[in-house]
């Protein structure tokens, strides 16, 4: 059995070699339920995604090889703290457990500052920086009863 020592030290290695092949500093490990590790790098500038961050791209590669959406029982490693976007995707993936190395603060003074986006949560809704404006209309629901009423929807 490997320990959470060992599958941090593994993100912090993919972490560390993905500089060199134009990725960011940052690396993660998914371990399923059933023991199953699945790497993920950061590849947002090297792949123009600003969503390629490590630990989505490992939840991607480990939902696809599983062929699942659900990733009960699994612990996610990573090498640096997640920030909002990547804690909010292992939430939605059920991850059991984070463990990571670097916080931050670290990040931070690396030139990787999340601190605008805990704020920006943290902001009343009037005073953020980015507009998120609701415009109700009478088909607002339809696709939520849609969904209801659909006999092959998958529930998540």
């Amino acid at each position: 059995m490997t320990t959470d020592a060992a599958y941090l030290e593994r993100a912090i290695e993919l972490a560390t070699s993905n500089v060199a092949s134009n990725g960011g500093p940052f690396g993660a490990v998914i371990v399923a339920a059933d023991g199953q590790a699945f790497d993920g790098v950061n590849r947002v500038t090297a792949n123009n995604d600003p969503t390629a961050h490590a630990e989505v791209t490992a939840i991607r590669t480990a939902c696809a090889a599983l062929g699942t959406f659900d990733l009960s029982g699994a612990v996610l490693y990573t090498s640096c703290e997640p920030c909002p976007m990547c804690l909010a995707s292992a939430l939605w993936a059920r991850v059991d457990r984070v463990v990571f190395a670097a916080d931050r603060h670290d990040a931070a003074r690396a030139g990787f500052d999340d601190a605008v986006f805990y704020e920006y949560f943290q902001t009343p809704v009037e005073e953020r920086s980015m507009p998120v404006i609701q415009i109700s209309g009478e088909s607002r629901n339809d696709p939520f009863d849609a969904w209801k009423t659909a006999a092959n929807r998958t529930e998540y």
